[in-house]
């Protein structure tokens, strides 16, 4: 999955320090990302590449690294050469480990650029020098990145998987199950619940196979196997589903595109794996 990047290793803790030389720089505007316009791959600007000019008067925010490569945060940069790309046109580019960083980063810039001011007090948030997280100083409130917890669910019955497609989406890939952790609910809980809603089946057997963060939404996702238990009548929720169906192995017409869990989790059912 987008996540696996060996040799690679993603670090994650936050540290305060300024860009130097060939240190990447993640730049963002509204879910899009700086890359060079002549390249398929995510291919950010280095901080070497700006001149005194163009640093002057931006704020560079360290993200992560990648290995011994450090990514930071830059807005409201032009740069010759380069342009913004939906970070869903990057999910076929490479490298692997760079096209991870630059969804990671940009769910990071959203985090921060929802938290200018306190939602406490309505006083304007500092940066916090040791740790990723946004400080008051007004009122003390203490803000960190939200990680919403999601269930991603291949309900099986009679060798056959039953997938989905979400109402409006064009694309051809089938969906499985999936929904968001209410509050006071375990992800077994969520499990049951988002299955009910959306189809009007029940499940049992819940085996736990994988989680993967997703940047996209925000999100990590549980991803669950479990088996119908009782009717296979299905209930459409038409608000949020256009199509849900049981499909056989032979007919499920899917490739690894070592990218997402419902990728993966329906390319394991197909062979005989589950």
């Amino acid at each position: 999955m987008i996540q696996d990047i060996e040799p690679y290793t993603y670090h994650n803790e936050y540290r305060n320090i300024s860009p130097r030389g060939e240190d990447y720089l993640i730049c963002v505007r509204d879910r899009e990302l700086l890359v060079r316009e002549d390249s398929p791959d995510a291919d950010y600007p280095a901080y070497a590449q700006l001149t005194e000019q163009m640093r002057r008067g931006k704020t560079f925010t360290y993200l992560f690294s990648v290995g011994s490569t450090r990514f930071f945060l830059c807005r409201d940069l032009e740069l010759p050469g380069y342009g913004f790309r939906r970070i869903h046109d990057l999910r076929t580019a490479g490298p692997k480990h760079l096209v991870y960083a630059g969804m990671v980063g940009v769910q990071l810039a959203g985090w921060y650029e929802r938290h200018h001011f306190c939602g406490r007090c309505g006083h304007r948030m500092q940066h916090d020098s040791q740790e990723r997280m946004m400080r008051c100083p007004s009122c003390g409130q203490m803000e960190y990145p939200k990680i919403c917890p999601c269930v991603i669910v291949g309900i099986l019955h009679e060798d056959k998987i039953l997938v989905t497609r979400y109402k409006g989406e064009n694309r051809g890939r089938y969906a499985l199950v999936a929904g968001f952790t209410e509050i006071g609910e375990t992800i077994e809980e969520t499990v049951h619940r988002e299955v009910m809603e959306e189809t009007g089946l029940h499940v049992k057997n819940l085996r736990y196979y994988k989680c993967q963060p997703w940047p996209y939404s925000e999100s990590l996702l549980f991803g669950f196997f479990c088996e119908l238990d009782g009717s296979s009548r299905i209930i459409l929720e038409e608000d949020e589903l256009a199509m849900a169906k049981w499909i056989s192995r032979e007919e499920l017409d899917v490739v690894s595109d070592d990218f997402s869990l419902t990728n993966e989790m329906l390319c394991v059912f197909k062979e005989g794996i589950y």
